[in-house]
Formats: C-alpha cells, sequence, structure tokens
C-alpha cells in the first residue's frame, strides 16, 4: 500500500480518492507531537495496515528529531507491544 505523507498526516486512498487508512500527529508544542487518530477501513483490517501506519509515523516524526506522545488508543497499544520504537514517546 503507497501512503501519502502530508503535514503531520499519513495516509492512503481507494481508486475513487477516499482515505482508507490514516494516522494524524498534530504538533502540540514545538518539538512534540500527538498521535491522536489512526483509522484503517473495515476491508483492509486483519493486514496488518496500521502496524505500516506507526511505523512510517515512527520514521517521520524521529526524522524530525520530534517526540511523541500519545494519545490514540491503537498507538498506545502498538507502542506498547513495540518497545524499540519507544525512543520518541514521551510520558503526559
Amino acid at each position: 500500500m503507497e501512503f501519502i505523507k502530508d503535514s503531520n498526516w499519513i495516509y492512503a486512498k481507494d481508486a475513487h480518492g477516499n482515505v482508507i487508512a490514516e494516522v494524524t500527529y498534530p504538533v502540540l508544542k514545538p518539538g512534540i507531537v500527538v498521535i491522536n487518530h489512526t483509522y484503517v477501513d473495515g476491508s483492509l483490517r486483519g493486514q496488518g495496515i496500521a502496524g505500516e501506519l506507526m511505523e512510517v509515523c515512527y520514521d517521520e516524526i524521529k526524522s524530525k528529531g520530534e517526540k511523541a506522545l500519545l494519545v490514540c488508543p491503537y498507538a498506545v497499544r502498538w507502542y506498547s507491544e513495540h518497545p524499540k520504537y519507544n525512543d520518541i514517546v514521551i510520558e503526559d
């Protein structure tokens, strides 16, 4: 799946232009973003798409030298299950 990277938003669209997967991470303050939303269309669930979104999001945040506050329940769970990515995570 091809992900499109926009300002604090990573997403994928279907052939009709509908967003079918996304993660949003708006800026909280300089150097800190909030991963606040992850969505994967029901037709794609169970294929690891949300995990792929988390990895791409991690790479984007890390490459900018930023840290992330996790608010999205999926992100909280994913990062707890993948501790090697926790170097960008900050506590509330």
